[in-house]
């Protein structure tokens, strides 16, 4: 097991090994046994991490703040609207402040084409971990959390299971494609089938597409992507309806101040790319339906399939907190190492 973890950086799981995961994973489920017993875990007393957001949230900030509580510490929320980073104060200079004010520093910023530079930037300057609570590329959080969900369900070996990842049809907001980006670079790591689905214009960066191949080939899973949506759904172990935007369109980093329509007739004309009943029946008999919420409930899928009986996205949204605090216990109190 891997135990060398304290002032190490979750910017990306790009730049965590499988080892790491695995023992993340580990971590994960222990907290969560302890939660489920009512078993009191200081590890992390008085401890302080800054949570910074730059747009809404409620599973993340809440699962942090939750964490961080029951581990003994504080979460310090801060919103990046009144905070000076509203006036321009830089990534290094927030970095080395905060560093020298408390334990670990966490972002929210998805604005594409300066959320996840920020937050690299942030992790360069500063000498206590850095998380990323969900940025412009990368929302790791949901992805370790939606990997200890599907070991949950289906065992720890997830060799061979077909997951889709489905683009579906939303008009809440401009949602980023940092979710259905961190699971097709994270799934093939252990060795699943992953299948991308989604219209054209709505297709995933090439360098996305090439790095998820080659860990596929590395760990023995496929990567299959397609703009046939019932394909993507025909014996699927697992599928992930969801939004995401269209990057190439939105790379103006003015979607998250509402400068970009939400709903255009490009998106309009497909509408029909909705989870229903029919298209679920498609699936393996065991199939479960998951997704990082908030749904766009009858856009995107129909309150059937997601409160229905092989939907599992509440035990989803609840491993958010324990998947937290693990990543917390070992980046800001875990055994041995120096600041990575």
């Amino acid at each position: 097991m891997q135990t060398q973890f304290r002032g190490k950086h979750f910017v990306t799981l790009r730049d965590w090994t499988k080892p790491e995961i695995d023992t993340l994973l580990d971590v994960s489920a222990d907290l969560k046994r302890d939660f489920a017993m009512g078993r009191v875990n200081n590890s992390l007393e008085n401890q302080t991490v800054f949570l910074m957001f730059m747009e809404q949230s409620t599973r993340t900030r809440n699962s942090m703040e939750a964490g961080i509580t029951q581990l003994g510490g504080h979460g310090h929320f801060i919103d990046g609207q009144t905070a000076q980073l509203a006036h321009g104060e830089s990534a290094k200079d927030t970095a080395i402040i905060l560093s020298r004010m408390g334990h670990a520093i966490a972002m929210r910023y998805c604005n594409w084409g300066y959320g996840n530079k920020f937050i690299t930037e942030m992790a360069k300057w500063a000498t206590v971990p850095v998380m990323n609570l969900q940025c412009d590329l990368y929302h790791p959080m949901q992805a370790i959390a939606d990997l200890m969900t599907m070991q949950e369900k289906f065992g720890r070996n997830l060799q061979r299971l077909k997951v889709s990842i489905i683009w579906a049809y939303a008009e809440s907001h401009k949602k980023p494609i940092s979710v259905p980006l961190s699971q097709v670079l994270l799934f093939p790591r252990y060795g699943m089938d992953v299948w991308l689905a989604h219209p054209k214009g709505w297709e995933l960066p090439d360098w996305v597409i090439a790095e998820a191949k080659a860990n596929a080939e590395k760990y023995g899973g496929t990567v299959t992507v397609t703009d046939n949506e019932e394909e993507a759904y025909r014996g699927a172990h697992i599928v992930f309806p969801k939004n995401w935007g269209n990057w190439v369109n939105d790379q103006t980093g003015l979607q998250a101040a509402g400068a970009v329509k939400v709903v255009d007739e490009k998106l309009m004309a497909h509408r029909s790319w909705k989870c229903t009943e029919e298209k679920i029946a498609l699936c393996d008999k065991d199939f479960a339906y998951m997704h990082a919420l908030p749904a766009d409930r009858h856009n995107e899928v129909d309150d059937s399939v997601i409160d229905g009986p092989h939907s599992i996205v509440y035990d989803e949204a609840e491993n958010r907190l324990h998947t937290a605090k693990a990543v917390m216990a070992l980046t800001m109190g875990g055994r041995g190492g120096a600041h990575m």
